[in-house]
């Protein structure tokens, strides 16, 4: 059933971003970017951006759902919470209190071993805190403050919002770039024959699209994943101004030592989960190393 409904799941996001992305390209009266004289880039680049940024915003505002969703997270009500749950939801609310925020965010518990909680939603006043049972079975007090004052933080700097917003961006050049670099490169493999009309395009331009859209995207994620480790500081930052850096610094050595408990089962919300990779694939990496956060909390990076 759970498989069911993630492809269920998979399929209305997907219709509902197709549909958008037309009906927007109608509104906006954007004409095909391919005539009779080659590439109108004037059109591709709007066209680029239509797609790239509906895609992006698309995510970002069903985010809270998907996850609730993904994860089986079981929101608490504040209003009925009772002993270990209405202390985490004080916890958290107090600590976006310090966060300045005028409206608290969700509270919600998932059931897993793994070490973990993230925050998510589309903007500061629907956002959601989210906290495993393996992560509140297993850190102490002080470690649970550090990383819920960590969370808060990514909600109060606006996080979600600059992610989606750099999605976008890179969306829109890759797609911009990798239709320029087909044609070319499909002009030169068709011999530089004439295309009279868009539609005489041949499978060759769509193949190299393709292909350019992997290579490019590969490039754009080192991009997204540079700007997502640097929001990693600053949340850390975040959560010892509102928590304690101790906290803070306590937190990230008691997940270091509990590293092997983190699921990495769900890419699709590999970002909002804490992570880390050394060496190469460090470029490829949402979350700095633990050890690189620590040193950073401490003064010497």
């Amino acid at each position: 059933m759970a498989m069911m409904k993630r492809i269920f799941l998979f399929i209305v996001v997907n219709i509902l971003v197709v549909t958008t992305i037309s009906l927007m390209l109608n509104l906006l009266g954007i004409r095909p970017y391919l005539t009779r004289s080659g590439i109108d880039y004037q059109a591709l680049l709007a066209m680029c951006s239509v797609v790239g940024f509906t895609g992006a915003f698309i995510s970002l505002a069903i985010s809270r759902m998907m996850a609730k969703m993904m994860m089986g997270v079981q929101v608490i009500d504040p209003a009925s919470a009772r002993g270990e749950e209405k202390e985490l939801v004080n916890l958290i609310h107090r600590l976006s209190q310090r966060a300045g925020l005028t409206v608290m965010p969700e509270v919600g518990i998932y059931q897993s071993p793994e070490v973990n909680a993230f925050a998510t939603g589309p903007s500061k006043n629907r956002s959601l805190v989210a906290v495993s049972t393996g992560l509140l079975t297993t850190m102490n007090s002080q470690a649970v403050e550090g990383v819920l004052g960590h969370e808060v933080a990514h909600i109060a700097n606006g996080d979600m919002v600059t992610m989606t917003l750099v999605q976008g961006i890179v969306n829109t050049f890759v797609m911009f770039f990798a239709r320029i670099a087909a044609w070319i490169l499909s002009s030169y493999l068709e011999g530089n024959r004439d295309r009279e009309e868009s539609r005489s395009v041949g499978w060759s331009y769509y193949l190299c699209s393709f292909v350019f859209e992997i290579l490019f995207s590969l490039l754009g994620m080192i991009v997204v994943c540079y700007f997502s480790r640097r929001r990693e500081f600053r949340a850390d930052a975040g959560s010892a101004q509102f928590a304690g850096k101790e906290k803070m610094i306590s937190a990230l050595q008691a997940l270091k030592s509990q590293y092997e408990n983190i699921d990495s089962s769900h890419p699709s919300v590999a970002t909002l989960k804490i992570s880390g990779r050394k060496g190469f694939w460090a470029l490829l990496s949402t979350h700095p190393s633990l050890d690189d956060r620590i040193a950073a909390l401490r003064g010497r990076l």
